[in-house]
C-alpha cells in the first residue's frame, strides 16, 4: 500500500468529518447512532480515540518485520470480545464526557488528526509500527484501518444527523480496495451496485439479502470484523 496515498486519504477524510461536525447543535450531539449505545458525541470521541493511538506507536521502536496486513488486522479474535467492546465503548463515552462542549470535542478531534497527519508524513515509506494489540504492521496498512474508521463512522454520523454522506472519493476507493482487492471496479459492475451502496452493505450499514450474500461471497469480498 502506497503510504503517501493513504496519508492523503486520511487527511482529506478527517478534514471532511471535522468540517461536517462543526456547527452541530447541542441537541444533535445527543442524537442516537446505529453504534449503540453511543450518541453522536460518543461516536466522534471514538474516532478521535482510535487515531490517537498513532503518536505513541510512532514514538516506539519499530518492529523488525511485518506480520499483519490491514485485512488481517480485522480478524475476529480477542480484540472483539464482549469485555474488549465494553472497554471500547466506555473509553469513548469517557472522552466525550471530558469535553466541555461539542465545539471542544471538534477542536480536540482536529488537533489529534492534524498531529497524526504531520507525524505520518515525516515517516519513511516502509515504516513498521506495532499496534496496541501487538500486531507488527506497515504504517500504511495500519493507517488504512484508520481511514476505514473515519470513513465508515462518518457514514454513521451523517445518518444520525440526517445529512448526505460526505465520504471522499479517496477514502472510498481505499476502503473498496481493502474489501475487494485490485479488481474492485469489475466486481461492483458484476454486482450492479454503486460504490457507496456497496460500502454500506459490506460494512453492515445496510441489510444484505441471502441472494446478495451469495453474490458477494462468489466474488471473494473480504468481510471485516468491525467492533
Amino acid at each position: 500500500m502506497d503510504q503517501e496515498r493513504v496519508v492523503e486519504a486520511f487527511r482529506l477524510e478527517a478534514t471532511q468529518l471535522a468540517q461536517a461536525m462543526t456547527g452541530v447543535s447541542a441537541s444533535e450531539w445527543c442524537l442516537p447512532t446505529r453504534c449503540a449505545p453511543w450518541k453522536v458525541s460518543d461516536l466522534l470521541a471514538h474516532v478521535r480515540v482510535v487515531i490517537a493511538w498513532l503518536p505513541g506507536m510512532l514514538a516506539a521502536s519499530a518492529p523488525t518485520r511485518v506480520e499483519v496486513s490491514a485485512a488481517e488486522y480485522y480478524r475476529p479474535d480477542d480484540r472483539f470480545t464482549p469485555d474488549t467492546n465494553a472497554a471500547r465503548i466506555a473509553l469513548a463515552q469517557h472522552h466525550a464526557a471530558e469535553q466541555l462542549s461539542g465545539a471542544a470535542l471538534v477542536d480536540d478531534f482536529n488537533a489529534t488528526w492534524q498531529q497524526v497527519d504531520r507525524l505520518c508524513r515525516a515517516e519513511p515509506e516502509g515504516r513498521v509500527v506495532r499496534t496496541r494489540h501487538g500486531d507488527p504492521m506497515l504504517l500504511s496498512e495500519f493507517l488504512l484501518t484508520r481511514v476505514v474508521e473515519v470513513a465508515v463512522h462518518g457514514l454513521d454520523l451523517a445518518d444520525a444527523l440526517g445529512r448526505e454522506p460526505w465520504l471522499t472519493p479517496e477514502a472510498a476507493d481505499l476502503v473498496q480496495g481493502l474489501l475487494l482487492g485490485p479488481d474492485g471496479t469489475t466486481a461492483l459492475e458484476k454486482l450492479g451496485w454503486g460504490q457507496l451502496h456497496f460500502l454500506r452493505k459490506a460494512t453492515g450499514r445496510e441489510p444484505i439479502t441471502s441472494a446478495e450474500a451469495l453474490d458477494v461471497n462468489r466474488l471473494g469480498i473480504r468481510w471485516l470484523t468491525l467492533g
